[in-house]
């Protein structure tokens, strides 16, 4: 990696770690040895051609329409065929939530109905909150795996539930992980609250960027600088107070949207086309794009087997064309693969208590008090807030749903509760040194 960077000093090393890894995953290159010994080599092929079957060739089990495939025809053409173009603010501005439909309404039936999870009466929140363990995991890996992050499944699992990292794997992609799941559970902890507003969006980029940009002041905020889009001729608005205008523009229209797949998908065709931030800019539509069927108890969207070349193309063609049909196409068939995961693991999601979930606010927030106040006791800080929050009724059963999820706090749900690994160490630290003086004194 030194000796190509050397070679190439204008390119950032993040860059080249992920063109790497994609080429990897392409069998371009080949990898050996670890850390500094790492060598990549081209792999030497015997080219053998297969009818429809090329490795760059957009995945034939993906219906595509008409207009799909002349966006495609197009996207497909050399660099140097395709017109350069800029930021069109007249795509955004003819854009009228509720009477402009970019999904129309059969296919919004359509996928209502493939997403319906039987608890749309339920509160907001109420299925996310049941598949958040699941969601974590592939969500997680597959919008990293679209950006080149070459974690198995399983290691994303691995390092998500047990903090596992996967061997031989640069540190970027784990980063990138983690990332990922500080984001989802910011969206589906905080559902009742996040919105398609400046805090939300700022904060789910700051949450997905965190330690992978070279300037970690472009962590949530807004793109100061301009930006080219790798193997396309669009360019994207370069001036600051414009993009920030802009994304104004873009989130009132989209808090406006009723149907939560449209709303879903607007936000997936208008932030990458923005180009808010300095970075990272298709992973915060990915995550933002499913806050709305997060809220409505819906199927999630995971991007599960999506090929990053036909997610890429797609892109290009809002890019490019300012023209949603083939990315609207790839949606279609990305939702309806995500949820036939889902909707086979229904059965075995347990009823939500509702106990639980009235009052899960409450419980989160008495369990940070305990954690942050270790030298208080537990019981004390949980009897006072149970009494000022719970109705009498409630009071036993939320005193005694707090003791069970003190008992079971770990390291990988910390974040639920606002925590830090530092201030849960400190904490456990504080509870054996308790045990052992009532150990000594008995």
């Amino acid at each position: 990696m030194t000796e190509l960077l050397a070679l190439h000093p204008d390119v950032p090393r993040r860059t080249a770690q992920r063109w790497i890894s994609q080429l990897i995953n392409q069998r371009q290159l080949s990898a050996d040895g670890q850390g500094r010994a790492r060598r990549y080599r081209v792999v030497k092929k015997v080219l053998v051609t297969i009818p429809g079957a090329e490795d760059d060739a957009f995945p034939n089990a993906i219906p595509l329409s008409a207009d799909s495939r002349d966006i495609l025809a197009y996207i497909d053409q050399p660099l140097q065929a395709r017109k350069p173009v800029g930021y069109q603010p007249d795509f955004l501005d003819a854009y009228q939530p509720n009477k402009t439909w970019y999904l129309p309404e059969p296919l919004r039936r359509q996928l209502r109905k493939m997403g319906d999870t039987g608890q749309s009466s339920l509160p907001a929140g109420t299925y996310g909150h049941a598949i958040l363990n699941r969601l974590l995991i592939d969500l997680s890996w597959a919008s990293s795996h679209l950006e080149g992050n070459t974690y198995t499944r399983l290691d994303t699992r691995e390092l998500i539930e047990h903090g596992t990292v996967a061997q031989g794997k640069a540190a970027l992609e784990t980063q990138m992980i983690l990332n990922h799941k500080t984001a989802i559970e910011l969206l589906v902890e905080n559902v009742d609250s996040v919105n398609f507003n400046r805090y939300t969006i700022l904060n789910l980029h700051s949450a997905l960027s965190e330690n992978l940009l070279p300037n970690p002041a472009d962590e949530g905020r807004i793109r100061q600088h301009i930006v080219e889009i790798g193997h396309s001729v669009y360019r994207p608005l370069s001036v600051p107070n414009q993009i920030s205008e802009t994304l104004d523009v873009l989130l009132a229209k989209a808090t406006r949207i009723k149907d939560p797949f449209e709303q879903s998908f607007f936000v997936m065709v208008h932030l990458p086309y923005l180009q808010p931030f300095a970075d990272i800019n298709k992973r915060v539509s990915r995550l933002a794009a499913n806050l709305p069927l997060i809220r409505a108890n819906l199927c999630p969207l995971t991007f599960l087997d999506v090929p990053e070349q036909a997610y890429s193309r797609a892109i290009l063609g809002v890019y490019e064309l300012t023209r949603i049909e083939l990315l609207r196409d790839l949606y279609v068939w990305a939702y309806e693969r995500s949820t036939q995961e889902y909707l086979a693991i229904k059965q075995d999601l347990a009823e939500p208590d509702p106990v639980r979930l009235a009052y899960r606010k409450m419980i989160k927030q008495t369990i940070h008090d305990v954690v942050v106040q270790p030298d208080e006791e537990a019981l004390a800080i949980i009897g006072r807030n149970v009494v000022l929050h719970a109705a009498a009724s409630d009071r036993e059963n939320v005193h005694a749903l707090i003791v069970e999820e003190l008992r079971r706090l770990h390291e990988g749900v910390l974040a639920r509760y606002g925590l830090r690994p530092s201030e849960f160490a400190h904490w456990r630290e504080k509870l054996t040194n308790k045990s052992t003086q009532k150990k000594r004194q008995t």
